[in-house]
């Protein structure tokens, strides 16, 4: 089985995944989740050694042909190292959560259904080389998440942060629509790796800056870039196992992972890398100051997220930088996304095990309030030390992996003021300077988080319940990913031959061929004459001295007005777009149908005759038609007037006679026209609805001379005139210009020697329409089914009116 199907394996569980948390009550449905993210987990790991020569997989099948859309999947070095995060990250996600989530309180069905669907969306969106089945998938995740989120449903929280997810982010998937359109005007292809090659001709083409733009607003609301960055903290309120996979791991990088993928694309603009490169560290630095103002634990970790994603991101722009040097491949540049890569790693695994930490310490202790924690450490030792690995790791100290990729990250910034390019030789100064500084704040919150929490005095009477250390399943999940943060430390370079250099490749083809030729080596020492080290030195002491001293500082964010923030500012656009909303829908939603039937009639003669106008579409031929006869247009008037008394009838028994004498009518036409089963159908049905109204007679309402009559009203007469000089203008149009010759002259050539019927309206019924006919019959048949079972509801109730 190629590749492509694998993306939809979650989906095949999600299918099983109701049935079996029904007839199977007692089973945690987690154990058989658990199976989908392992098996793909070990599916894509077999793709390693190819990957590793730089090797591509490729397939794909015809979604929608018409339109040139496919579902593909593209497995190269960039492809495959995200899809083994997020089944890899997935299966320790779904072990945790066996134990995390009790099956008698929740609703896991509901749960597991909606995490197999992200799975399965950001599978799509990691592999897709479509740009259409690429939207597809980052929609899905939007929509996969924002269940998620809202999984709580019943708290107004879950529910409030759910729907600020969903808004920011479909928003910018909105956004990242328009610039793939653009993309595929301009390069006449939906293939990702069609418009790389073509990136020389489409960097000329006007629609350039405009699609680039765009999509960086899809990648910025994603992954959480300033100002998009304030759905993520409220989206805190999921379970802590939506936590450690969507937003540490997995959905918040696919915006990364957009930057990545289109840098061959779009480098060659100074417009790219100064919003990838400015946005990344001022995002890293806004959030890593804002960390230290929260109280929950969550929303520390949610603003780190934040902060260490526009690490990453900042990475990638530097990385675009080496497309307008010369000789890059032998310049610092090369370090650039290397080390986006190896923290993106880095990152999934330290923060991943820090959000399960946290939602042990919930789950223990009935809380996240960092002001009532403390003395933790004697009471929950392993818990600790994990927290203690995450942290450090996060801060940058060794021997932990974080510490290899910030060292990185100090020489890519700093590498930006050596070359004349954007003028980053003058304003480059900046970038390591701001860098520096937001490691600073990342150091101090990494210990705020741990020490805070588990050093200091133990507050039992301020814990909503007594403190335990967790069981055994929930530290597993955790403790392996805590593992690896130290393990990388050790083994960088193997980590960089079987990951990160063939996804380097993919970022960066114009400097590589191969993995082979990614010539960097990771080492934790670079001498004593490295700047890079006496930055990372600063940071300690600094970050140290601060952190110290923290008690005193910390006060300063009281002078931050949560009413004039980011957050203040979308509150109050939700607020009155709301309330806008409901005062403009107030003036047309006035409760009378016949004011919507003006608005409705109005705008379609407004935009039908405004079409025929502006396009000149209006034509009028009357060569070939029959000529119009004078009891013809005796009938028409008699139609017309019988129309007319129906409607100034003032007696009921008038207006049945009136309504009886324009069916009759308009048989008598079919009549004429030669349409004898049409005009006994007509009959029929006029005959039937006439006597109905006369059976219903005594119940039908007055139509007294005394009572109050509807004023005539000009505009009303003007909307009706309009509609009907519209579709007489349009039909008139129609049969004036017809482009193709009728069906019918095809209906009555093939009516009795391929349909063998001599009735062309039976058969056309029957045979060439018959699906029509069956779907007529079938809503025709739901109707009485439901007429019958009302009557037989009121007949149950009248002869039991004590029933409820």
């Amino acid at each position: 089985m190629t590749p492509v199907y694998f993306i939809f394996l979650p989906l095949i569980f999600a299918l099983f995944v109701p049935l079996l948390f029904k007839k199977l009550p007692q089973l945690h449905t987690g154990w058989f989740v658990l199976a989908a993210p392992v098996i793909l987990a070990i599916y894509y790991a077999s793709f390693i050694p190819a990957s590793m020569h730089g090797e591509t997989v490729i397939s794909s099948f015809s979604w929608i042909p018409s339109l040139d859309i496919a579902i593909s999947s593209y497995l190269d070095g960039l492809s495959l190292l995200f899809s083994l995060l997020i089944t890899g990250i997935g299966a320790l996600v779904v072990l945790y959560s066996i134990f995390y989530l009790d099956k008698n309180r929740e609703q896991l069905h509901n749960f597991y259904v909606y995490l197999l669907m992200f799975m399965s969306a950001m599978l799509g969106v990691v592999q897709s080389d479509h740009l259409i089945s690429l939207y597809f998938f980052w929609e899905l995740t939007s929509i996969s998440s924002f269940l998620l989120i809202g999984y709580w449903y019943t708290r107004d929280r879950s529910r409030f942060g759910a729907m600020k997810s969903m808004l920011i982010t479909v928003f910018g998937g909105l956004m990242m629509l328009g610039g793939f359109i653009l993309l595929y005007v301009m390069g006449g292809t939906y293939s990702i790796r069609e418009l790389i090659v073509l990136a020389p001709e489409l960097a000329v083409h006007d629609f350039f800056l405009w699609s680039l733009i765009l999509i960086l607003l899809g990648a910025f609301t994603k992954s959480a870039q300033f100002p998009f960055y304030i759905w993520l903290p409220d989206a805190m309120e999921a379970p802590t196992p939506v936590s450690a996979y969507l937003h540490s791991a997995t959905m918040v990088k696919a915006g990364l992972y957009l930057v990545a993928r289109f840098t061959p694309i779009f480098a060659v603009s100074s417009v790219w890398v100064w919003l990838v490169t400015g946005i990344g560290l001022l995002t890293m630095t806004w959030a890593s100051f804002f960390a230290l103002r929260q109280r929950d634990l969550k929303g520390i970790l949610a603003f780190s997220t934040v902060s260490q994603l526009g690490l990453i991101m900042s990475l990638l722009g530097v990385a675009a930088v080496a497309f307008h040097v010369e000789d890059a491949a032998g310049t610092v540049f090369k370090y650039a996304s290397f080390a986006a890569i190896f923290h993106l790693i880095n990152h999934a695994t330290f923060k991943g095990s820090l959000f399960m930490v946290t939602g042990i310490i919930d789950h223990e202790t009935g809380t996240r309030d960092i002001r009532k924690l403390g003395g933790l450490m004697s009471v929950m030792p392993i818990s600790f030390t994990l927290a203690v690995i995450g942290s450090l790791s996060m801060a940058g100290l060794p021997p932990f992996n974080g510490f290899l990729s910030k060292e990185m990250f100090f020489s890519a910034m700093l590498s930006l003021t050596e070359f004349d390019v954007f003028s980053f030789d003058t304003w480059g100064i900046l970038f390591p300077v701001i860098a520096w500084i937001g490691s600073v704040f990342t150091f101090i919150y990494s210990f705020y988080f741990v020490f805070n929490t588990f050093a200091g005095d133990y507050k039992p009477d301020l814990l909503p319940k007594r403190a335990n250390e967790a069981p055994i399943g929930m530290l597993i999940s955790p403790a392996v990913l805590a593992a690896l943060v130290v393990i990388l430390f050790f083994i960088p370079n193997l980590l960089a031959e079987w990951f990160i250099k063939p996804a380097v490749i993919a970022i960066q083809p114009f400097l590589y061929e191969s993995p082979e030729q990614v010539d960097i080596h990771v080492a934790a020492w670079h001498g004593w004459y490295s700047t890079e080290l006496y930055m990372t030195l600063g940071v300690y002491l600094v970050g140290g001295l601060m952190y110290w001293q923290l008690h005193k500082w910390q006060k300063i964010y009281n002078v931050f007005s949560d009413t004039y923030s980011l957050n203040g500012l979308y509150d109050a656009m939700i607020y009155f777009s709301d309330a806008g909303m409901n005062r403009l829908s107030r003036l047309y939603m006035t409760g009378f149908i016949r004011s919507y039937l003006v608005y409705m009639f109005g705008f379609l003669v407004l935009i039908t005759l405004g079409t025929l106008a502006i396009t000149d579409a209006f034509a009028l031929d009357f060569t070939g038609t029959s000529p119009i006869r004078a009891y013809e247009v005796i009938i028409g008037l008699v139609l017309v007037a019988g129309t007319i008394t129906i409607l100034m009838a003032k007696s009921r028994l008038t207006a049945i006679i009136a309504l009886g004498a324009v069916g009759y009518t308009v048989a008598l036409f079919f009549v004429i026209f030669r349409a004898p089963d049409l005009a006994l159908t007509q009959l029929v049905i006029e005959t039937i609805s006439v006597a109905l109204f006369l059976l219903a007679f005594y119940h039908l309402p007055q139509l007294s001379r005394h009572e109050e009559r509807m004023p005539f009203r000009i505009g009303n007469a003007l909307i009706a005139a309009g509609v009907g000089v519209t579709m007489a203008l349009v039909a008139f149009s129609a049969h004036s210009q017809k482009s193709i010759e009728s069906i019918s002259e095809y209906y009555k050539e093939t009516v009795y020697s391929e349909a063998a019927g001599g009735n062309i309206v039976n058969v056309i019924l029957v045979d060439y329409r018959g699906f029509d006919t069956l779907f007529e019959i079938t809503v025709l048949g739901i109707a009485a089914i439901a007429i019958i079972s009302m009557i037989r509801l009121r007949l149950t109730r009248k002869e039991n009116p004590h029933e409820k």
